[in-house]
């Protein structure tokens, strides 16, 4: 069964994920293969993926939970091509 948005986790399991989503996409900017990063974080290649993904889109504000980008607004992201200016 596929779930309209957020693969069925609640508010709370979102923002529980989070600092798994934010440690793979630091792990992929620093070069690993999305294939090498699951067994370290005891998760899917498929996620990772969908992470990477959305961090190309969206820089952090694209692997955030959505509590946090509403919080936050505007997140000064840490995509590949931010240059921090």
């Amino acid at each position: 069964m596929r779930h309209a948005q957020g693969g069925g986790l609640t508010d709370a399991e979102g923002t529980t994920r989070e600092p798994l989503r934010l440690q793979a996409v630091d792990r992929l900017a620093g070069g690993q293969k999305s294939a090498e990063i699951p067994p370290a974080l005891r998760i899917s290649v498929r996620s990772v993926e969908r992470w990477r993904r959305a961090w190309r889109e969206r820089g952090e504000a694209g692997v955030l939970s959505k509590d946090h980008r509403t919080r936050l607004g505007s997140v000064k992201s840490r995509s590949p091509g931010w240059s921090g200016s």
